[in-house]
C-alpha cells in the first residue's frame, strides 16, 4: 500500500507517570505496510525499582533488568532503527511520552511523526464495544503468547495494523491521519507540511511572520508542534487570515508553560501583531483600590492613575476603562455585599447595595471582611518577593521567575547546581521585562494549579 517506513512500538514500564516512571523493556517492529522488515526488544534497566504490582501484570521483575542494559546504552540503536519511521503504537502518547523523556533527560530531542491504533482501529472498525488492546486482540483472534510483554504486544499491534490499513482505500486516508487531519492546500504558501512535523513538542512561544518579516501573531503552548498544527486544522477567521499573510513560523523554547505564558504576554504588548486580540492593550488608566478611612471603614475605590491621592490605596485591579471598571465594581458590590456607601465611581447607580448606602445591614466589622475576601480573590499584588524554580529547557537548566515588590520583574534561566548559591545568583539571571497587570494573574493562576520551587526573599 505504501512506501513508507512503520516503526510499531510497544514499551513497559515502572508505572504511568512520565516524570516519574520509566521503561523496563521496549520492543520495535519495522514494518513497510505490507510485511515485517525488521525487529527489536530488549529489556531496559529502569535504575529503579519496580512495583510488585506491576511485576504481576507485566511478569518483568527486579532480578530481571538487574543486569539489562540502561536505555543510554541502547539509545543509539533504538534512534537507527527509528530513522525515517512513522511511530505508531496503541495508544501512541503513552509510548512515544515515555521514549521522547527518557531521550530528553540525556539532551536528545526526539520528535516523530505518530499514529495511533487506537484511533486508527476507530476509524476502521466503528461500532466496537471496546477499542483495547486486550479487546482488539480477542475480537481479531490475534495469537499472543505473553500480553505485557513489550514484543508480544508489539507483534499484536503489527498484525492489528496490518488489518487496519487494509481497509483504507487510498493512500491519502492513512496520510491525513499523519498529518492530523491537515491538507497541504490549507497550509500557507512557504509552509510544508514537513517543516510542521519537524516543529518541536515542547513549552514555547512561536511567531507567524509575513512575507514583509512582520511578526503577525503570537502564541504560546505547552506543545508547539501540536498547537500550530491545530491552527491550521480549524475553519476560522484567524486561520484565514494566517493562510493569507503567513510565510514563515519561529519559535522560542521555554522549558515551561509559566515563562511561556509571560514572554507570550510580554511579546504581545511589545510587538502589538496584527492578528492577535488579546493582550494587545497596553494602558490601564483606571484602577480599584482600597484604604482604611476616619471611620474605620476599608472604602474601596476606583482611581485614576494619574490622581495625586493614589499612593494611600492598596492596589486591587487595573481597567483599561472607566466603564470597564465601574461594570466589575458593580458586580463585586452584588457579589461580596459590600456597603454601597464605602464605594466610590463616577457614574455607579446608588441603588445596588441591600443598606442602600445607609449601612443598614451590614456593620464596620462586617463589610471589611468582605473586602479583605475580594482582596483575596482579586489579588493584584503579591505581599511577599520570591523566585519561582522551574523546569529549563535542558535537563540541566532550571527557569528561574522573579517576583518582587509585589510585581512579576522578569524570568531567565541557570544551571540546576547553580540555583542553591543564593539570592544574589538568582537575580543576576533574571532578565527584566516591563510589568503588565496580566503578569500577575498569569503567576497566581499558574500557581493555583502547579507545585513548582517557591523561594522567599526575606
Amino acid at each position: 500500500m505504501s512506501k513508507r517506513k512503520y516503526a510499531i512500538v510497544d514499551i513497559e514500564t515502572t508505572g504511568g507517570l512520565f516524570k516519574r516512571d520509566r521503561i523496563t523493556e521496549i520492543a520495535i517492529v519495522l514494518h513497510d505496510g505490507k510485511s515485517n522488515i525488521e525487529q527489536f526488544s530488549s529489556l531496559v534497566n529502569p535504575e529503579r525499582s519496580i512495583p510488585p504490582e506491576i511485576s504481576r501484570i507485566t511478569g518483568i521483575t527486579n532480578e530481571m533488568v538487574q543486569d539489562a542494559p540502561k536505555f543510554y546504552e541502547i539509545a543509539k540503536q533504538v534512534v537507527e532503527l527509528l530513522e525515517g519511521a512513522i511511530f505508531v503504537a496503541h495508544n501512541v502518547r503513552f509510548d512515544y511520552t515515555f521514549i521522547k523523556n527518557e531521550f530528553k533527560a540525556l539532551g536528545y530531542t526526539f520528535t516523530k511523526r505518530q499514529l495511533c491504533t487506537v484511533k486508527l482501529a476507530r476509524k476502521a472498525f466503528p461500532g466496537l464495544t471496546s477499542y483495547s488492546l486486550g479487546n482488539l486482540i480477542r475480537h481479531f483472534d490475534i495469537q499472543v503468547e505473553a500480553r505485557h510483554r513489550a514484543l508480544d504486544d508489539t507483534l499484536a499491534t503489527t498484525e492489528l495494523f496490518e488489518q487496519i490499513i487494509q481497509t483504507f482505500d487510498q493512500k491519502d486516508e492513512l496520510t491525513l491521519f499523519i498529518n492530523q487531519g491537515i491538507k497541504e492546500a490549507q497550509l500557507p504558501k512557504g509552509i510544508s507540511i514537513d517543516q510542521l512535523h519537524d516543529l518541536p513538542e515542547e513549552p514555547g512561544v512561536y511567531y507567524f511572520i509575513n512575507e514583509h518579516n512582520r511578526v503577525v501573531y503570537i502564541g504560546k503552548a505547552k506543545n508547539i508542534k501540536a498547537r500550530i498544527f491545530q491552527h491550521f486544522n480549524k475553519v476560522t477567521a484567524k486561520a484565514a487570515k494566517l493562510y493569507q499573510q503567513v510565510k514563515e513560523i519561529s519559535f522560542e523554547l521555554t522549558g515551561n508553560e509559566l515563562v511561556a505564558l509571560l514572554h507570550e504576554a510580554h511579546e504581545i504588548k511589545l510587538r502589538q501583531p496584527e492578528i492577535n486580540k488579546a493582550l494587545r492593550r497596553t494602558t490601564f488608566p483606571y484602577f480599584l483600590g482600597s484604604y482604611t478611612n476616619e471611620s474605620n471603614f476599608t472604602q474601596v475605590e476606583i482611581f485614576k492613575t494619574s490622581d495625586k491621592y493614589l499612593d494611600k490605596a492598596r492596589l486591587l485591579h487595573e481597567y483599561s476603562s472607566l466603564k470597564q471598571g465601574r461594570n466589575h465594581l458593580t458586580d463585586l458590590i452584588q457579589t461580596y455585599e459590600l456597603c454601597q456607601k464605602q464605594t466610590k465611581c463616577r457614574g455607579l447607580s446608588q441603588h445596588i447595595c441591600h443598606c442602600e448606602g445607609n449601612c443598614i445591614v451590614l456593620s464596620g466589622e462586617e463589610h471589611n471582611q468582605a473586602v479583605e475576601d475580594m482582596s483575596l480573590d482579586l489579588r493584584a499584588l503579591f505581599e511577599r518577593d520570591f523566585f519561582i524554580i522551574d523546569e529549563g529547557r535542558e535537563p540541566e537548566e532550571r527557569s528561574v521567575i522573579l517576583v518582587e515588590e509585589g510585581k512579576y520583574r522578569g524570568y531567565g534561566y541557570i544551571s540546576y547546581e547553580d540555583v542553591q548559591y543564593g539570592v544574589e545568583e538568582l537575580k543576576e539571571a533574571i532578565k527584566e521585562q516591563l510589568y503588565y497587570p496580566i503578569m500577575n494573574k498569569l503567576i497566581w493562576n499558574y500557581l493555583q494549579d502547579h507545585n513548582p520551587e517557591l523561594i522567599y526573599i526575606d
